[in-house]
């Protein structure tokens, strides 16, 4: 078993496989650098991550897999899962060495897997772009905050900056501990340390006067408009999961 040693990005990954055929390894296993590798007697190799080896492998997959392939392995990654950076590899070993396209062949473990959580994460993608609540601070910046199961504020930013273009806005993840930032004209990382818990942040001193009306008004409206006889916790529990409604707006109390 040879040991890669990566820093944990997708370009480290696509290096990874950049290295599997330089040095002709066979069976590897990635693990993240300065993490154990659980394995005694396998061989390590460090993974250096270098930009123009990553583009040409990116470049040679997308000769053999379809762009939704490739979103795919992107939305996989973003998964974070444990073992997904070894299932990328092998996913994109098989990519390269098969004379035709892989991406149906569902037989294949990497391929399957891959298609499986790239699913999962495309589901929560789009959760998040219908559960983000705006709120306006008193610094005139709409903000969120989501927790998603998966890193999906990077395929998110764009849906936002289409139809949020000519406001300033910030999304920011509780549980990654980091967001995105919109002025209007780019998108940057923006890192907040806060010194207690992100939800006690949702005061009437950081938001701007409107906000309180503004939200009791979107309550009220999304009470009214809710059918009591037609009720199904269950389904509305289904399409709505109980873990995003913390910071939905409209699943807080409405003020008497």
């Amino acid at each position: 078993m040879q040991l890669l040693v990566y820093d944990g990005s997708f370009a480290g990954i696509l290096c990874a496989v950049f290295d599997v055929f330089e040095y002709k390894f066979k069976e590897v296993r990635l693990v993240l650098a300065n993490t154990q590798s659980g394995l005694l007697f396998g061989r390590e190799h460090t993974v250096i991550t270098d930009e123009t080896k990553a583009a040409r492998v990116f470049t040679g997959l997308s000769k053999r897999i379809s762009a939704r392939a490739l979103t795919q392995l992107r939305l996989a990654y973003l998964s974070e899962q444990a073992d997904i950076a070894g299932i990328l590899v092998h996913y994109m070993q098989y990519a390269f060495t098969s004379p035709t396209s892989v991406e149906t062949d569902f037989s294949h473990p990497a391929v399957l897997s891959v298609a499986q959580v790239a699913r999962k994460v495309n589901r929560e993608k789009h959760r998040m772009e219908a559960f983000i609540r705006f709120q306006l601070t008193t610094d005139q910046i709409y903000y969120a905050v989501i927790e998603p199961d998966f890193n999906v504020l990077p395929v998110i930013a764009n849906h936002f900056k289409e139809r949020f273009a000519d406001q300033d806005w910030l999304i920011y993840d509780a549980r990654r501990k980091y967001g995105l930032h919109y002025n209007r004209q780019e998108l940057t990382v923006a890192t907040i340390t806060f010194e207690g818990p992100v939800q006690a942040k949702n005061s009437s001193a950081v938001y701007d006067a409107s906000e309180t009306l503004y939200q009791e008004l979107w309550r009220r409206y999304f009470n009214k408009t809710n059918i009591e006889a037609r009720k199904n916790t269950r389904l509305h529990i289904r399409h709505m999961p109980l873990r995003y409604w913390k910071y939905l707006v409209e699943k807080q109390p409405v003020r008497s």
